[in-house]
């Protein structure tokens, strides 16, 4: 993470940027209005910025997490794709999402009677709590239980089941590496319940072609139906987003229950019934990295 300083302009005040790189060559730059807080959890650096193009930002370890204005694409892209075709899941697992917000879409669906969030930096909720109204209102609802955990440590030793497992993890560095590992993925098939879906998501096939790769590697040793799916969001590197869908006994687009989602009223800003599918259709050299 790099804040750069250009001298006044004509206005006479001085101008705040930010600037996140991708792989030391390229990068996105954002103008910054204030820095709203900065400091240091147990585990990552954690910076709240108020930009004037995409509103107010989370940033953990120099990378941006998400941003007011485009964070709804990832959240109900990673929430909405797997439910719809869980088939009334009862029971949800969190895995990071510390920011609230793929709880919050969620909670948008009454057949969830019970989610569970594990997220190991208690700091990151709290932060996201006092600068994002919309994290606050996630951690009210009664269905649910917040565990200060290591996620991969949760999943081993978990005797619970879950319908759904969602992995909202950050980028493949610690303390988040450990979510992208065979290990881990090992781990939640065990407390998958039957009929189940687990979906993460998968980095950018541009720039991490090898985790991307690692993983589905990973995960089709492990189910029957595991296939990625695709969004695209502006603030993430290269804007080209990966996810995946895994389950043995459900497929994303068999099983979409489309009829659930026009009754259900969500109030979705970018998934409805034909992102869904479309998700699924793959560039052709995403096709070949698999």
């Amino acid at each position: 993470m790099s804040f750069a300083m250009t001298h006044a302009e004509k206005e006479g005040f001085w101008n705040l940027w930010f600037s996140e790189l991708h792989k030391g060559h390229v990068g996105m730059t954002y103008k910054v209005k204030s820095i709203l807080y900065s400091g240091q959890s147990r585990f990552q650096r954690i910076d709240v910025l108020d930009t004037h193009e995409y509103g107010k930002m989370l940033v953990l370890y120099g990378s941006v997490m998400f941003t007011e204005k485009d964070e709804f694409v990832y959240h109900e892209m990673l929430s909405h794709v797997p439910y719809f075709a869980a088939r009334s899941p009862a029971s949800a697992l969190v895995i990071g999402g510390g920011d609230g917000f793929t709880l919050r879409e969620l909670l948008k669906h009454r057949t969830l009677e019970r989610l569970t969030l594990v997220d190991i930096d208690e700091m990151v909720i709290e932060k996201c709590k006092e600068f994002f109204p919309d994290s606050k209102a996630s951690f009210t609802d009664p269905r649910v239980t917040v565990e200060f955990a290591d996620g991969a440590e949760f999943v081993r030793r978990s005797d619970r089941q879950f319908d759904l497992i969602l992995v909202d993890a950050s980028d493949p560095v610690p303390p988040a590496d450990v979510l992208f590992k065979p290990r881990f993925h090992a781990d939640c098939k065990k407390i998958l319940a039957p009929g189940g879906v687990f979906a993460a998501q998968t980095e950018s096939p541009f720039y991490n072609p090898d985790v991307f790769k690692e993983v589905f590697s990973s995960l089709s040793d492990l189910y029957d139906v595991c296939m990625p799916y695709l969004t695209w969001i502006p603030t993430y590197p290269s804007a080209l987003w990966s996810f995946a869908f895994c389950s043995d006994t459900r497929h994303p687009l068999h099983d979409f229950d489309r009829e659930a989602f026009l009754e259900s009223g969500i109030g979705a800003r970018w998934y409805n019934e034909d992102i869904h599918v479309a998700s699924f259709a793959l560039p052709t050299f995403v096709r070949q990295m698999l």
